[in-house]
Formats: C-alpha cells, structure tokens, sequence
C-alpha cells in the first residue's frame, strides 16, 4: 500500500507535497474544526499528477466548499466533513485500488472526483460492485452514465454528448461541407468525435468527414497529424485535444497553415485551463465551449468569485467551479438524505436540485446527469491573451434526448428508478 499523509485543511493549502520514491501527490484530510460529531468521511480521487492546469484548481475548488459547510456547522446536526483525497495518476488500475483503500480502510460513505474517462469508468464499476455513491466530477464520457451507468454513479459536468451538440448547433450554421476531425485516442475522444458526427450531420445531410487522426493522449506528434489533416482538403476541424497536445497542435497548425481559411469547432478550448497557456498563440475564432471567468456577473457566480479570489488570492479556472459544485451537491445529497447510508444518499442524490455558481442544477432520475451546462463562444485575443468571447450559456437540460433515447442508451434506467 502507498504510504500517504494526512494533512489538515486550512486556508491557502495549495501547495503540491511530492514523495520522491512516487512523485506522487499523497493523501490528505481536509477537515475543518469547528462543528462537532463524528466527521463524515469521502473519498476523493482524481488526476493530481497526471494534468495539474486542471485538477490543481478543481481541489482548491472543493477546499473552500468544504470550509464553508463546516463553517456553517457542518451536516446531519454538527458532523464535519471530512475529505480524504488520493491521486489516481491518471491510470484506472490506480484509481481502482485506491478507492478500495479508501472504502475499507477509511470507511468513507461516499466517492468522488476523477478527470480521466477511462479512470471513471474504472471507478464506477467499482462503486457499482461495492455498493457505494460515487460522484464524478469531470469524466465526460456518455457511458458513465448511459451504456455503462448504474444506480451508484452519477456524474456533473455536461457530457460529451451534451457539448458536442452544443457545438453542432454552432457547427450547422457554417458552410462548411467537408470536415476533419482530431482526437485523443481514447473513451472521451471517441465519444466526442462519434457523437459531433452523428448531430452534425443529422442537421446537415450535405456534409461529409473526409480524415481522422487519433493521436495518443498525451504524446501527439504534432506535425505529422496537421500534415495528415491539411491533405484531406477540409473546409473546417473538430477538435477534441485539450491540455499539451492542444498546445502542440496549435503551434503546428499555425506553422503550417491548417487553420488558414478554414472553420474550426473544439470542445474544452475556451477553458481557462487550456486556453490561458498558449497566450498569443491562442487561435482567434475557433468556436468553442469553455468558462468566461470573472465575465459571468450573475449572483450565485459572483458570490463564489469573491469567496474563492479571497481564500486564495487569484482567478477560479473551470476546474474550480467544477470540484465546488461537486462537494456541494455532496452536502445538499447527504442533508437530504438525512442519513449517510449508502442507499440513502443515492436516493438522495437522485433528482437532486441545488443552485451552482452557473445557475440551478438537478441530477436527473433517469439517467444520474446532472443539468450543469456550459458555455459556448469564439476565441478572441484581449491584451496579448486569449479569452472566451461572443459567448452564451446553453443549459444542459436543453443539450440531452429525450428520455425515450435515453431508455435506448441506457436500458437500466426504468429498472433503477
């Protein structure tokens, strides 16, 4: 077993603890001292080590969501949560024991977290065979909660599914008729890639996918696959890359002219964690989902702007407001749950409603998606950096099938509800 610390939560715990032997992130506790009673415990995994730019923020994020509800006195009458966080390095057999760690060896009530598809998917299947709530936090895939779902799991952030309709909605008013598609090569990008196909060309008969690459996620050989995608003559691009194949293929693209006079549509480029690092490279126009930042002034954004600008001292990324949301939902499952039995708190998890920083979500008995939307607009340079522009909000709920479709995707559901 890897040997892990535990650490107390205090304000402005940010920095990274690094095991020489592992280079890995260790375990802490994130626990506040004020309310009284046995804490409940959760278990929280994700990609610490394997993509930082994202989940560094995510768990600043559900740091000061369980600072405030145990400031606030905590849950079930005084009892403190108590949050025991372990890296999955970004690979499924990791996650998988480690949440068995944490299940038998820390009893916590309740899993959450991990970035990676696959690592959910994994982790999933784990709380399905052990009967335990798990909560996932990022993973995209529509499997987790469609082909693959079960009664334990539940997911956040709007799907791949979700985005990518929300992209071809934008994609169909372009005139573009040939079109490529890049990828990592696995359960995410696949689905991604699947699913914008599918939409786009039921609203538009007239276009045709002329190439494909599927890079490795994570080692993309940049100009190979820009010269492989230029050879195919499309009029636009798909995008689904994210983080430092992003970065790559950008700086590729732009050399050798992929971009040049044509479309682009790409899912997750509009995040400040993978926008913001490629600075004036960032490609002015694309069209993509992402996170407009300290540009979304409503009242439930602007209270958690303030809170998280005063406990840590800089500007929330997605992630922030992703690992926030996931541990309120959290709290809100357990109080209404009334109980932290597992069957109790899937039931209480299941039609959930709370109001998130983007506005009132709710977790879908049907399937476990939650309504969470995003954010749809256009890159655009500002002072030298690129930032989401032209953008609007498309809610979730408006971005899912019909429930007839989702009994097909899924055919558990009836029975599960």
């Amino acid at each position: 077993m890897t040997e892990f610390l535990r650490l107390p939560f205090r304000a402005g715990l940010s920095a990274i603890l690094v095991f020489a032997a592992t280079a890995a992130l260790p375990a802490f506790s994130a626990r506040a001292a004020t309310p009284d009673g046995d804490p409940i415990r959760i278990g929280e995994i994700n990609s610490y080590t394997g993509l930082p730019a994202f989940t560094l923020p995510y768990r600043q994020g559900w740091q000061l969501a369980v600072a405030e509800i145990n400031a606030a006195g905590g849950l079930l009458g005084g009892r403190p949560l108590d949050v025991i966080s372990r890296d999955d390095g970004g690979r499924p057999d990791d996650a998988v024991r480690v949440a068995g760690e944490l299940l038998t060896g820390e009893r916590v009530v309740l899993l959450a977290g991990t970035y990676f598809s696959h690592v959910g998917l994994a982790v999933s299947d784990f709380a399905r065979h052990n009967r335990i709530p798990f909560l996932a936090a990022e993973p995209l895939s529509d499997a987790l909660t469609w082909s693959q779902g079960n009664r334990y799991t539940f997911r956040l952030r709007p799907s791949t599914y979700m985005q990518a309709a929300m992209l071809a909605d934008q994609a169909a008013a372009l005139p573009a008729k040939r079109w490529v598609t890049v990828a990592p090569n696995y359960e995410y990008g696949q689905s991604a890639v699947a699913w914008f196909k599918r939409l786009l060309t039921e609203k538009r008969p007239d276009v045709t996918f002329v190439g494909e690459q599927w890079p490795a996620q994570g080692r993309i050989e940049a100009g190979t696959t820009v010269q492989a995608l230029a050879a195919a003559e499309p009029d636009a691009v798909f995008n689904a890359t994210f983080g430092a194949d992003l970065a790559r293929l950008v700086r590729e693209g732009n050399q050798r002219g992929l971009f040049a006079g044509r479309s682009v549509v790409s899912l997750l480029t509009g995040e400040p964690e993978y926008l913001e690092p490629l600075r004036d490279e960032a490609p002015a126009g694309w069209i993509v989902t992402g996170y407009p930042g300290a540009g979304l002034t409503t009242p439930e954004h602007q209270a958690f702007l303030d809170a998280y600008r005063a406990r840590f001292h800089e500007e929330p990324r997605l992630g922030s407001v992703v690992g926030y949301t996931t541990f309120k939902a959290i709290a809100a499952a357990i109080t209404r749950a009334g109980s932290t039995d597992p069957e109790a708190l899937v039931d209480g998890l299941t039609g959930l409603t709370l109001v998130s920083p983007f506005g009132p979500i709710s977790f879908r008995a049907i399937d476990h998606q939650a309504t969470m939307g995003a954010f749809v607009g256009r890159i655009g340079i500002e002072d030298g950096h690129g930032t989401l522009v032209d953008w609007h909000y498309v809610d979730g709920a408006a971005s899912l099938p019909p429930d007839a479709v989702v009994q097909t995707l899924r055919p558990a559901a009836a029975a599960e509800r």
